[in-house]
This record gives structure tokens, sequence and C-alpha cells, in this order.
């Protein structure tokens, strides 16, 4: 068993609850409210700025100029493309671009982007890449459930072919996104090669607290989280 492998197990509760969460659902039969994509997606974005730090700091923290490489062109490809996409696809939704640079972070939102950053800081790249792996790789096997779900049930899919959110799918489900997935699982690998049984139960220990996150912003975004207001 790789030890990629290991962290998958360790997290199979929280990861199971993913493909089970009524929003995920939601999004692959095309019944999700529109409103909560929408908060998702203005949430998302504010999440993307300080994912692309986590990347900045992977790119600072290789030990090889070919990871180095790889990590700086994560970093442009999040603020120069995927941004961009992100903000046409909000559009599609109703949201502008200025909403989307206003968005304060929900309780969420906060507390997991201060999880990521706080381990690229304050960690080595082992520990950086066990906090973000979580994202891709389990955002990947959601896209990928989901597209085999469709597939599955023939031309049209289970709703007709009126699910809004089939691009959606397909961005997280594409064979690119999937490259990306396998070079981190790979390099996760890697890293573990020489860490002591301690050092990897500690990595798991990070990887099952991000997985725990990414549970979180989904409740996050099926219950419209945001801060109480008080008078």
């Amino acid at each position: 068993m790789s030890f990629a492998d290991e962290l998958r197990l360790a997290a199979l509760p929280i990861w199971e609850d993913w493909h089970s969460h009524p929003f995920v659902r939601g999004i692959g039969d095309g019944t999700l409210a529109v409103e909560k994509f929408q908060h998702w997606l203005r949430q998302d974005y504010v999440y993307l700025k300080e994912y692309a730090r986590v990347f900045a700091l992977a790119t600072a923290k290789a030990r090889d100029l070919a990871t180095m490489s790889m990590f700086a062109r994560l970093l442009d490809g999040t603020l120069n493309s995927e941004m961009e996409l992100h903000r046409r696809y909000a559009a599609q939704f109703g949201i502008t671009g200025e909403e989307l640079e206003h968005e304060p972070k929900s309780p969420t939102t906060q507390a997991y982007t201060d999880f990521l950053l706080a381990a690229a800081y304050g960690g080595d790249l082992d520990r950086l890449v066990a906090a973000l792996l979580p994202c891709a790789w389990g955002f990947w096997e959601i896209g990928t459930r989901l597209a085999q779900a469709a597939d599955a049930a023939g031309p049209g899919g289970r709703d007709g072919g009126g699910n809004p959110y089939l691009d959606w799918i397909a961005t997280y489900s594409s064979t690119q996104f999937g490259e990306l997935v396998v070079w981190l699982k790979d390099l996760m690998n890697r890293l573990a090669e020489g860490c002591s049984a301690d050092r990897r139960r500690e990595l798991i220990q990070v990887f099952v607290t991000s997985s725990r996150y990414e549970l979180r912003f989904w409740d996050m975004a099926e219950t419209l989280e945001r801060w109480p207001v008080r008078p």
C-alpha cells in the first residue's frame, strides 16, 4: 500500500460522507438550490486566493527544480486561469466580479484557510502537501463519480439533460485535473519515503484534519453559513 493509499484509508469515513452529502448529491442530479451553489462559488473564490498562497509557499519549499517548476505553474494557473474561469462561471449564476472580490470569508472558510496557511508556513513540504491534497484529490474523486453516474444514466442523464452543474462535473472529472491529482499523490509518496513512523502518523493526522475541513466546506455551502450579525 502506498502512503497516499494509507492517507485515503485513514480518512475513509469522512470521504464517504462527502459522497453522500446533500450538496454533492444535488450537484450530481441537478436539484441543488441555486442560492446554495452561488454561496459555494463566492466562498470558493476567496478560498482560492489563499490556496494560491499555499502553492507559492510550496514553490519556495520545493527540494528540486522540477517540483519547484510544477508548483510555480500551479500558482500561475490558479491566479491567471482558474480564478478567471471562476469569475466567468460565477457570472453565469448572476454573481459579479466585484461581489466575488468583496465576499467575506464564512467561519468555515476562515478556519480552513487558516489551517492550510499554518501548515504551509510552519511546516516543511511534506506537511504542506498532506494539507492540500484532500482538496484536489477529493474534488477529482467526487467529479469522477458524478460523471460516471451521469454516463450510466444514459442519454439525457438522470434529469433529462437539464442539470445546470454539468460544467462543474466536467471540470473536476477532466483528464487534466486527474493528472494534477496523480502528480500530487506521487509527490506525497516520494516525500513520505524518508519519514519516520511518528512523522508519517503526523502527516496522516494533517490529511484527516484537512479532509474534515473539506466536509465542513460542503456543510457551509449547504447551510448558507455566514457570521452571525450582532447589534
